[in-house]
């Protein structure tokens, strides 16, 4: 089980606009904002997603290959998620859908942020 995820931004105080919107159309909130870093959880529960600056003081940048899935409610939840992305400055890498194209238990939608961190939303069933 994964415990927490940190995802590297080149400025995190303009990222969380980006943030607030992808991971709150899921029911997360940003929960503090404090020395450079955002701490974003499920209302009600810990942070458990912190968006910060690398910690070895070069840039951030994506990392190819790697990608961040989060886990939505809904199919409504995914496709307000990938809305929210594009209209905060996110790069679409895949709308909302099934993948495959044929399935019936696996819905989500790709984007980058604004610092090129791939990012999935997704519900199952």
């Amino acid at each position: 089980m994964i415990g927490y995820v940190t995802i590297g931004a080149l400025d995190v105080e303009k990222a969380m606009p980006f943030y607030d919107a992808v991971l709150g159309a899921i029911g997360y909130e940003r929960q503090f904002f404090d020395g450079g870093w955002a701490g974003y959880g499920p209302k009600g529960q810990d942070a458990n997603t912190f968006v910060c600056p690398p910690f070895d003081g070069q840039a951030a940048r994506g990392g190819n290959g790697v990608m961040i899935a989060f886990l939505a409610p809904s199919k409504d939840a995914v496709a307000a998620a990938h809305t929210a992305a594009l209209a905060q400055g996110g790069i679409d890498e895949g709308g909302p859908g099934p993948r495959p194209a044929d399935s019936t238990s696996f819905y989500g939608a790709y984007m980058r942020d604004p610092t090129g961190n791939k990012i999935a939303v997704f519900t199952k069933g």
